[in-house]
C-alpha cells in the first residue's frame, strides 16, 4: 500500500463521526468491542464491527484478542503523520501569512 492509499485510509476513516467517536472512545484505554457496543445503544453490533474494520484497515485501531474477548487499542500514529504532513506545514505558513499581515497593517 502507498503512503497515499494510507492517508485515504486514514481520511476515510476518519470521515465518519461513530468513528470519531469510537477513536474518542479508546483515547483514554483500550476497550472490548462490547463495552464499544454498548456506547453505541442506535447501533447493532455488526454495525460496530464493521466501523472497527474501517479503523484497523487505516491502522488507527490495534484489535487484540484475549480469550473470548476482543480489545481495540487506539494506535495514533497516523493522525500524527496526517498532523506532520498537512496540518503542522499549513497553521505554520497561514501563521506566519497572518503575521505578515498584522506587521504591514501597524506600519501603516
Amino acid at each position: 500500500m502507498s503512503i497515499h492509499d494510507q492517508y485515504d485510509a486514514v481520511f476515510k476513516a476518519l470521515a465518519s463521526s461513530v468513528r470519531r467517536q469510537i477513536l474518542d472512545d479508546l483515547k483514554d484505554q483500550p476497550l472490548t468491542t462490547g463495552a464499544l457496543c454498548a456506547h453505541f445503544p442506535e447501533l447493532d453490533r455488526c454495525t460496530v464491527m464493521q466501523h472497527l474494520k474501517v479503523l484497523e484497515e487505516a491502522g488507527l485501531v490495534i484489535a487484540e484478542r484475549r480469550g473470548r474477548e476482543r480489545w481495540n487499542h487506539l494506535n495514533a500514529m497516523p493522525i500524527q503523520d496526517i498532523h506532520d504532513r498537512w496540518i503542522g506545514p499549513h497553521a505554520a505558513s497561514a501563521s506566519a501569512r497572518l503575521a505578515r499581515f498584522k506587521q504591514t497593517i501597524e506600519a501603516q
